[in-house]
């Protein structure tokens, strides 16, 4: 007959700890089931009844000196005890392997920030390189002077004429009244009349100027 049984009550009751009894359960050595959202170890009566009776036998004195028999119960113990060991040894080399995933993840985690940290190391240079470059091209221009109508002055280029297009232009055409105004130009270009220039030995005219003055 099978009797159902709490994991902590099975590991009580054999003297051994709850994670022994879980790793039976997952090596198949013990025999469990779910009720009502529960785990529960299905164990058979008659084999308690055998264990506790072979346990209160073990206990008590020997009557004779009879060769001992092996003890089923110390026989279960030990195999109970080589399960444990053996749960050990794999929850030491699952804990080994975690250990080592949680190194590597570490390891790729800090080459990841120190990636993003170089990153903003260099956000940062190019955005204050171009906030300085910014900064030199606001630079105040230099002003510029503007001249109003009032205070322009206008220009008025000069054009130089010859002799005979001057005489032409007044209509002289008398040779002695040409002759005299010649003279009259030369001396007032020798004078340093700055409306009388000679370029090539040739006498030239101011064509902006007026000459009343060096007219007969």
């Amino acid at each position: 007959m099978e009797k159902l049984m709490k994991p902590a009550e099975y590991a009580k009751e054999l003297g051994i700890s709850r994670q022994a009894v879980y790793a039976k359960i997952k090596r198949g050595i013990l025999t469990a089931k779910s009720v009502e959202g529960k785990l529960y170890i299905m164990v058979d009566s008659m084999d308690q009844t055998q264990k506790k009776s072979t346990q209160e036998t073990s206990i008590k004195p020997k009557a004779t000196a009879t060769p001992k028999k092996p003890n089923p119960a110390s026989t279960a113990e030990a195999k109970d005890y080589k399960v444990l060991l053996a749960a050990k040894d794999e929850t030491i080399s699952v804990l080994k392997s975690t250990v080592k995933d949680l190194k590597k993840s570490n390891k790729q985690i800090s080459t990841t920030l120190k990636g993003e940290i170089d990153l903003l190391k260099e956000a940062f240079y190019e955005m204050r390189t171009l906030y300085m470059h910014q900064l030199e091209q606001k630079k105040p221009q230099e002003a510029i002077e503007v001249i109003s109508e009032e205070e322009s002055v206008e220009i008025v280029e000069e054009r130089w004429i010859g002799v005979k297009k001057f005489f032409k232009q007044l209509g002289i055409k008398k040779e002695k009244q040409q002759g005299k105004i010649v003279k009259m130009f030369n001396k007032a270009y020798k004078k340093g009349d700055d409306r009388l220039i000679k370029k090539n030995g040739k006498l030239k005219l101011n064509a902006n100027k007026k000459y009343k003055d060096l007219l007969p």
